[in-house]
This record gives structure tokens, sequence and C-alpha cells, in this order.
């Protein structure tokens, strides 16, 4: 019995070790793990819509296709090379959204109103022109938006308080007064002038402020006179700039009508010594009248013969943003099939300079990017930005004028030759005229 009791006590024992390791979760054995790749963190991207008008219609349509295609030219640039990238992974890219302002001003506010509050743009550039600029910066400050100007130089949109409107062109009061100091260097005879504009606000702007430069330098102005926009035919104008005598005639408005005038002032033979007027010059088809276009100057925002490039802006002191002017001509003419002037350089610019003010503000907060515009100090292809911060907040301040005339070159084509200021200068002048 006492055997039977041992035995079954060591069944009874052996049962519950059974019943007890059936029950209990088995400890895996430690492994050594695979080794996993490090994930970089997931980029983000923020598009943001950048709205304007262009005048695919009016009177402005030659310098507005031009301002367009050159800000096009930059948003493709800035896709090609992924956005711009910010430091917390953020990629931002952009959405160009325009509508035809037809060269109105009513059109301008209707459409830039449409573009702040049905399509949500988070900046803005302007359309061309002073006038219709005017009119757009009203309804940009209204609603607290950053618009970059291009194509508008009058100096008059920064006067108004305005905040968050930066002006990308060397402002209207500097337009012509190069045009007088050259005179002056030229031939230190010369002493009359005519001073001749469209009454608009660019045009009358730079003229007012080229009678009072002229005058502070010596010179005596024996005409000064608007006429009427839309203006075709400039006989009885001639007429009273020839009564007066001058040696030069400095003025004009756009292209349209700039056009005109030097066609007709060439086929009226007009005895001055130099012409220098607004706008059109600088446009490529201003060669389409030929003999006419012969040495007449125009003040121009920029000229692929400039001399800015990176080892310039070391000189000055200055940081260097973007493509260098050959960069820049070399993809205009591919994309387009000529070689840009001065409007199509300062719509690429407007871009430029506001992927400039986001990746110095490492961000899109408009309050940043504002700041950061406040700040910029920069030279790029276009030249040197820099903006007013004091009572014309906004105004261009670091930027000047270069001043262009047509030439035949040596097989007898038409060509533009920057002939001042010297420093700049590809060509010596053709002075006095010759018709």
């Amino acid at each position: 019995m006492k055997h039977l009791r041992i035995i079954l006590s060591v069944l009874f024992i052996l049962a519950l070790l059974v019943t007890a390791c059936s029950k209990a979760t088995p400890t895996p054995m430690p492994t050594k793990a695979a080794a996993q790749p490090t994930k970089a963190p997931e980029a983000k991207t923020k598009t943001l819509v950048l709205g304007f008008t262009a005048s695919n219609t009016g009177k402005y349509a030659k310098e507005s296709k031009e301002q367009t295609q050159g800000l096009k030219l930059w948003a493709e640039a800035v896709k090609k090379k992924g956005g711009i990238k910010l430091s917390d992974g953020t990629i931002v890219t952009f959405e160009l959204k325009s509508y035809d302002d037809e060269s109105t001003k009513e059109r301008v506010q209707q459409l830039y109103t449409k573009l702040i509050t049905e399509d949500k743009a988070d900046l803005l550039v302007s359309p061309y022109s002073s006038g219709l600029t005017a009119a757009a910066a009203v309804i940009a400050e209204q609603y607290g938006k950053i618009m970059v100007t291009t194509g508008a130089a009058s100096d008059s949109i920064y006067k108004q308080g305005y905040q968050r409107v930066y002006q990308i062109y060397t402002p209207a009061s500097r337009y012509l007064t190069g045009a007088v100091d050259a005179l002056k260097a030229w031939d230190p005879n010369a002493k009359k002038l005519a001073v001749v504009y469209e009454k608009t606000k660019f045009a009358t702007g730079v003229a007012t402020a080229a009678k009072e430069y002229a005058e502070k330098n010596g010179f005596e102005i024996v005409l000064f006179e608007g006429y009427e926009k839309g203006t075709t035919d400039f006989g009885p104008f001639i007429n009273k700039i020839e009564a007066a005598k001058p040696d030069a005639i400095i003025g004009g408005g756009h292209f349209q009508d700039g056009s005109t005038f030097a066609k007709q002032l060439y086929e009226k033979k007009t005895p001055v010594k130099m012409i220098a007027i607004l706008v059109a010059p600088a446009v490529p088809e201003f060669a389409e009248l030929g003999d006419a276009a012969v040495g007449v100057i125009g003040p121009s925002q920029w000229e692929s013969l400039a001399k800015y490039s990176p080892e310039s802006a070391k000189a000055a002191g200055l940081a260097w943003c973007g493509p260098t002017i050959d960069e820049f001509v070399s993809a205009y003419k591919a994309a387009y099939g000529y070689e840009p002037g001065y409007h199509a350089a300062g719509g690429y610019a407007a871009g430029l300079v506001l992927e400039r003010a986001i990746k110095m503000a490492d961000s899109v907060d408009p309050d940043a990017i504002k700041a950061a515009l406040d700040k910029m100090d920069v030279m790029i292809f276009f030249g040197h930005i820099k903006f007013d911060t004091g009572e014309a907040h906004g105004l261009q301040i670091g930027h000047d004028m270069v001043y262009l005339q047509w030439q035949k070159d040596k097989s007898g084509n038409l060509v533009r030759e920057i002939v001042w200021p010297e420093a700049a200068k590809t060509a010596e002048p053709l002075y006095p005229l010759q018709r």
C-alpha cells in the first residue's frame, strides 16, 4: 500500500506539471532584428496661387505680353528645379492665375478683387503700366495682400501709405534724368529742351521730374506740353516743337504713341540733335520703324548687354540671386524665339524677388515674406533690388536705368547699343542726330 501511495503521488505531480505547461505561453528566444532603413520625413507641398492681370487686349498689349512671358518663364524655372525648398521640408510651388484686364482700370479692380476673393490668390503681381497698377494696388492693400509691381514706375503709388506693395522698376522720377546728364556730357553747348509727353500718370510724372531736373542743371525748357492718349497724328504737335527750336526732345509715353511719334519726327526731318523717348525704343518691335528708329534713345530698365553679374554683386558687397543675364536670355530665346527686352526681364524679376523673399523668410507666412522684402538688398540679373521702408514704403531705391540707342551694325542691321552711363556703354552715341 505504501508503494502504491508513492506511485499515485508521483503520477499526480506529473499530471499537474503537464497541465501547467499546456496553459503557459512559451517565451520566445530572442533573435537579432533585421536592420530597417531610416525613412526621411515626407515632403509637404504647398502650392501658392500667384494672381495677376495682363493686357491681352487694349493699348498696353505689346508691353504686357512681354511682361507676362517673363513671369511665366520664371514660374517654369521654379517648376523645373522642383519648387522652393524650405528647412521644414515644405516644397513651395506656384499656380499662376490671370485674366485679361483689357488695359482698363475698371477691369483691373474687378479682376484683382476676383483673384483675391474667389481664386484665393496668396500673392500678387501687378498689371503693366502705372495707371493700372495704381488701381490694383488699392485692392491689394485693402485685402492685405503682398503685391510686387513691375511695369509700373510712377512714384505716387508709393506715397499712399501702402505697406505691402513693392516696386521692381526704377521710379519715374529718375527715368529721364540720365538723358539730361548724357546731353550735358556730350554737348556743353546744348541748352534748349522740348519736354513732350502723353497725358498719363506715368508719362506725366516722368516729364515733370525731368523738367525740374533739367532746369536745375541749367537747361531752358522751350516747350513743356502733353498730348492726349490715343494721338496718332503728331503733325500739329511737331510744328510746335520745330517753332521752339530745341536742341533735344525728351518725353513720350508708351509703345503705340512713342513709335508713331518717332516715325513722324523722322518723316518731317525735325532738326534736333537728340531724341530720347520713353518705353517704345526698348520694345523689340521698335526696329520695324527701320531708318526712323536709327539714333533714337530710350531709357531702359534693363538690357542684355548690362554688366550685372555675380562678380559685380560681390564687388558691390551684395548677395547674388538667380540666373545670370546670359542664362536668362538663353532661356527666353529658347521659349519665345527672340531676345527679351526690359519688359520681359521685369516680369521674370518680379517672380524672382518673390522667390528670394520666400527663401529669406523660410516660410510662406505673408508677414514673414513682407519682413524679408523690407530687408532685401540683393543683386539679380535685372540689377540692384532694395526697397524704401520709410515714407515711400516699397519704392525701388536700388535699381538704376541704362540708356540704349538704335544704331546700325557693320552689316546694316538695326541693333540696340548702350550709350549711357559711361561705365555701361557698349558703343559711342550717334550724336548729333543726322536726319
